[in-house]
């Protein structure tokens, strides 16, 4: 007498319509995953769309067939009793899976109008329409992620769970004490990779950088702190940009940056920058270089990285609260007064009067 087979595992499979890693729905399909009975599936290598597309014979002989390979495949892992859709386009795989596996269940996400999507046809969104009702009509459960999805199941006469979505994996720094600094200008050679980086590990989630510019690969090739400030997620590097949207940035930032090297090329220059984070009401934190000292008023110099990024900290929430003064003091930082002196010369030679 042959000894009894041991009965195979219950499976539920989670029909996947893109891979796990880039799937909208990804944060829910992780968590169920921690059952051990709970598996996912790829899509086929001929896409659900492309089939649920074919006239009904056809798609019905491609999905019975993608069944047989699917449930061969699942035989050496356990006994499928769930499948999990999570578009109608889905459902003719699932109706073939279902034919193969008598007493299974059919679960049903719904996350949106499929039916309604924008690049969609006529002829495309009634099909979707019409596999949504086949799909909702098998489903044991249907499960949505709005009230008014579920409201249209039940006008429908049929049954709906409201489930939400997570975001379990979005990062969520604590808001309170968050810094929001903006770098205006040139990222390269003249960059303290080093400040920065050292800057972004001391704060962490307490900093939020704003780097607007154009960043020159080229000029920092193989330098390491430069490549973590590329990979750390407290930097935001949003490329060039217009004035006019900088400007806005600048407005949503609290403090403006002067991130340079303490070199004689930079020690004697004075960034404007700093007159533009100015006009905005935002004061500017610097590395001790002597030429940003003529703008004293609008500056604070930090000898060191630990200084300069407790003085960044100071500012944490300023964007709320800009400095009236200082930024009248910028707006008359104008070309007129500060060309006063050749004006004046102009008009000594008789070349120009100043009107």
């Amino acid at each position: 007498m042959s000894a009894p087979q041991a009965s195979r595992p219950p499976l539920c499979v989670l029909l996947l319509p893109r891979t796990l890693e880039s799937f909208i729905q990804r944060e829910q399909a992780e968590d169920l995953l921690r059952a051990p009975g709970v598996i996912t599936v790829d899509p086929p290598r001929l896409r659900f769309g492309a089939v649920a597309r074919m006239p009904g014979a056809l798609g019905d002989a491609i999905a019975a067939r993608q069944a047989r390979r699917l449930l061969g495949e699942l035989r050496g892992q356990g006994d499928p009793r769930v499948f999990v859709i999570f578009h109608p386009v889905q459902y003719p795989l699932a109706r073939a899976l279902l034919a193969q596996c008598p007493g299974a269940e059919l679960w049903y996400s719904r996350w949106d109008r499929y039916e309604l999507a924008y690049d969609a046809s006529e002829a495309t969104r009634a099909r979707l329409a019409e596999l949504h009702e086949l799909a909702a009509a098998r489903a044991t459960i249907t499960y949505a992620v709005s009230e008014p999805l579920v409201e249209q199941e039940r006008e429908a006469g049929r049954e709906a769970i409201l489930m939400t979505t997570p975001a379990d994996r979005f990062p969520a720094p604590e808001p309170g004490e968050t810094v929001v600094a903006v770098s205006l200008g040139h990222l390269g050679w003249r960059t303290d990779w080093s400040l920065l980086r050292r800057t972004a590990e001391e704060l962490g989630d307490r900093l939020v950088l704003f780097l607007v510019g154009a960043w020159h690969e080229e000029e920092c090739a193989g330098d390491p702190d430069f490549l973590a400030c590329r990979n750390h997620p407290s930097l935001v590097w949003l490329g060039p940009l217009d004035d006019e949207a900088a400007a806005r940035v600048i407005l949503a930032s609290d403090v403006g940056i002067v991130p340079f090297r303490v070199e004689p090329f930079n020690d004697a220059g004075l960034p404007n920058r700093i007159l533009k984070y100015a006009r905005l009401g935002r004061m500017t934190v610097s590395p001790e270089l002597a030429g940003v000292k003529t703008w004293a008023r609008a500056v604070r110099t930090a000898g060191t990285a630990g200084q300069f990024a407790e003085l960044l900290a100071g500012y944490a929430g300023a964007r709320a609260r800009p400095d009236l003064e200082l930024r009248e003091w910028a707006l008359a930082q104008t070309a007129r007064r500060q060309n006063r002196p050749l004006w004046d010369r102009l008009e000594e030679l008789s070349i120009a009067r100043d009107s």
